[in-house]
């Protein structure tokens, strides 16, 4: 009996690691209202995914099924390779969760309320608490202010505890809820440099935020919720592939170069006399073959330029509504 040794793609197969996170038909009712509709959502190992989506969109409703806080109606959770919530008590502690602002003692102090909530975890090792308390409280800046009671804490210094309660120990998932709700600018920056660091550590992230700019500079993956449904998911760059790209020829030959696009296909044709230029939508029609068909039909070519467009235009034309919101 003759044996194969397994080909590069076999052995690849073999090594792949399940998502992180998994869900199929996820669904939750509220009375009549569906506030999540079958979400099939998809948070490869190691990514830092981005959820993203309007107020009221589903997103929090979808974090809290998959973390056991809200039993779901209908569908399918994996965390870590394991169903939930069946697999509860054996995955939560592989995971570091934000969720909907934190919640600690107001009249203890922030090293403080660390240590209640580490002496409550049961496989947490007492004798590297006070190490771990540390480094946790560090990273988030909060060092000079642990002593200081957390009812005189600003918003942002609130939403930096819950991160450092989240950090306590080692996470392989990490899930964050608006996590830079009430930071400034520099604590926003801090949150970003922070998540990319965890990632790079091979922590998983999933982040839930209203500050596209922030998500598209750190983000891996994406997925966009709207009315409980998940609309697109995807690598970023594969998401924002599926815009719709505009090339932008500069001309003084403008009437000619619209004719030339329209015979190419192009549509949405605007040609603005100011700039002398002509746009169009690209679609299928790579730019180089723009630009031939217009050096063809000796037409002067002074410009061409193409620009897709970037999250927040995406998240607008998916979503109907602006940017800046919370959910």
């Amino acid at each position: 009996m003759t044996t194969t040794a397994p080909t590069a793609t076999t052995s690849a197969l073999l090594t792949v690691e399940p998502p992180a996170i998994r869900t199929s038909g996820l669904t939750r009712r509220f009375g009549s209202q569906v506030a999540v509709d079958g979400v099939d959502l998809v948070v490869p190992h190691g990514a830092v995914y981005g959820f993203l989506g309007p107020n009221g969109s589903g997103k929090t409703t979808t974090i809290r099924m998959l973390l056991g806080l809200l039993s779901a109606d209908d569908g399918d959770i994996e965390l870590l390779g394991a169903p939930m919530p069946d697999r509860l008590s054996d995955v939560l502690p592989r995971v570091g969760a934000l969720i909907e602002g934190p919640a600690f003692h107001p009249y203890l102090s922030g090293v403080a309320n660390l240590r209640r909530l580490d002496r409550a975890d049961a496989t947490a090792d007492p004798a590297t608490s006070s190490d771990r308390i540390d480094a946790s409280l560090s990273r988030v800046g909060l060092t000079a202010a642990a002593g200081k009671k957390f009812r005189n804490y600003s918003l942002g210094m609130k939403q930096r505890l819950g991160l450092a309660a989240a950090l306590l120990q080692p996470r392989e998932l990490l899930v964050l809820d608006e996590p830079t709700n009430g930071l400034d600018p520099q604590g926003t920056r801090e949150v970003r440099h922070l998540v990319h660091d965890l990632a790079s550590d091979g922590t998983t992230v999933l982040v839930s935020s209203h500050l596209l700019s922030e998500v598209e500079q750190v983000a891996t993956h994406v997925g966009i919720m709207s009315g409980g449904r998940l609309l697109r998911q995807g690598t970023l760059s594969d998401v924002l592939s599926d815009g719709t790209a505009v090339v932008r020829v500069t001309t003084p030959d403008a009437d000619v170069v619209r004719g030339i696009l329209a015979e190419l296909g192009l549509e949405d044709l605007v040609v603005d006399v100011a700039t002398q230029s002509v746009s169009a939508r690209l679609g299928d029609t790579p730019a180089e073959a723009v630009a031939a068909a217009v050096v063809a039909a000796g037409a002067r070519l002074r410009g061409l330029a193409v620009t897709r467009p970037d999250l927040e235009d995406l998240f607008v034309s998916l979503t109907g509504e602006g940017f800046d919101v919370l959910g």
